[in-house]
């Protein structure tokens, strides 16, 4: 009889609060609770393998929406693919000429026509990406790694350090770039492209070096390296594991404007004959050459001229996309 009487009390106990509404609440907030702590991703409709992103997958997942990026990387794709293998879309030799054709216009075989030495612009055109692209690719490689080693190290230890290296980037800054190629370069009697990748080296690394330097002293002020500093990292793990890895954005993005700079670098010190020279194929021999002719075969000066802004409108696109992917602030 006792049991029989608890039973009934506590019957009687769940009846009234269900009434009051009471049970209802607690429910709803039993619930509510249960489900913060699981998380959004940890529910039926979720995945619960779900990782918070990190500012390069978030860049990549814009970029692959940037349909400036997507034409600037097929052109630049294409440009690299005939710069390896031209003879894919080009199958004449591009030294090789006839006077008897100078200057003809297009013809069956030869849609660019020929220039003023009897050479077949479309192969010479097509040959010049190589050049163009070998030159603009490693100048930025050698720009980008001496820049930020030079830089960051400077903005990391500051000091003496720092004061040396930017009064030398303010002496290479006061060079400029096409009076020091024509005085440096018209010494020089090689024919290869690495005494002009050496010069856009020379004087190119300097504004890496100011942005990597200003990037490194931004972010070794955040707490997360203050923490490593504290544990008793040293300063190459600082470097290599929490510093470079999230001060090396900014450099990405000028580094990838530039390479179109230095191709048309390049080319404007080839025009003005001090950077590649003959047999060199290069777009900047190529619009020297063919200036005199212009009223006579302007194709010879067209093709050139406009594979070259094709290119370096390419790349600056690039840049621009990459930057506004890296920006948190342009999203």
């Amino acid at each position: 009889m006792p049991e029989h009487r608890s039973t009934g009390a506590t019957g009687a106990t769940e009846g009234a609060i269900a009434a009051t509404g009471m049970g209802g609440a607690m429910d709803l907030a039993a619930s509510e609770a249960e489900t913060l702590e699981k998380g959004p991703g940890s529910g039926r409709g979720g995945d619960p393998t779900d990782k918070p992103r990190s500012l390069w997958s978030d860049a990549w997942l814009d970029l692959r929406r940037n349909p400036v990026f997507i034409i600037s990387a097929l052109v630049i794709l294409f440009l690299v693919v005939i710069s390896v293998w031209p003879s894919l879309i080009a199958s004449g030799n591009p030294l090789k000429c006839d006077l008897a054709n100078a200057q003809k216009s297009s013809g069956p075989g030869h849609p660019f026509g020929y220039d003023g030495q009897g050479c077949d612009v479309y192969t010479r055109t097509v040959y010049g990406a190589r050049t163009s692209v070998t030159v603009g690719v490693c100048a930025t490689l050698g720009v980008a790694i001496l820049g930020s080693v030079l830089g960051g190290l400077a903005g990391f230890f500051g000091g003496v350090w720092d004061s040396v290296l930017s009064r030398i980037t303010d002496v290479f800054f006061a060079i400029p770039v096409v009076l020091g190629g024509l005085v440096l370069l018209s010494v020089v009697t090689s024919s290869t492209v690495w005494p002009v990748i050496g010069f856009m080296v020379l004087l190119g690394w300097p504004q890496l070096s100011r942005i990597a330097r200003g990037s490194v002293i931004t972010v070794k002020q955040n707490d997360y390296v203050q923490a490593a500093r504290a544990l008793g990292a040293s300063n190459s793990r600082m470097l290599l594991r929490h510093i470079a890895p999230n001060a090396v954005a900014p450099v990405i993005v000028v580094a990838t404007i530039a390479l179109g700079t230095y191709i048309a670098l390049e080319a404007t010190l080839s025009y003005l004959g001090v950077g590649l020279k003959p047999p060199t194929v290069s777009w900047g021999i190529d619009i020297s050459a063919a200036s005199p002719y212009i009223r006579n075969a302007p194709h010879a000066l067209l093709w050139p001229s406009g594979a070259l802004a094709v290119t370096v409108l390419a790349f600056i696109m690039l840049g621009d996309a990459v930057r506004d992917a890296l920006d948190p602030k342009l999203r």
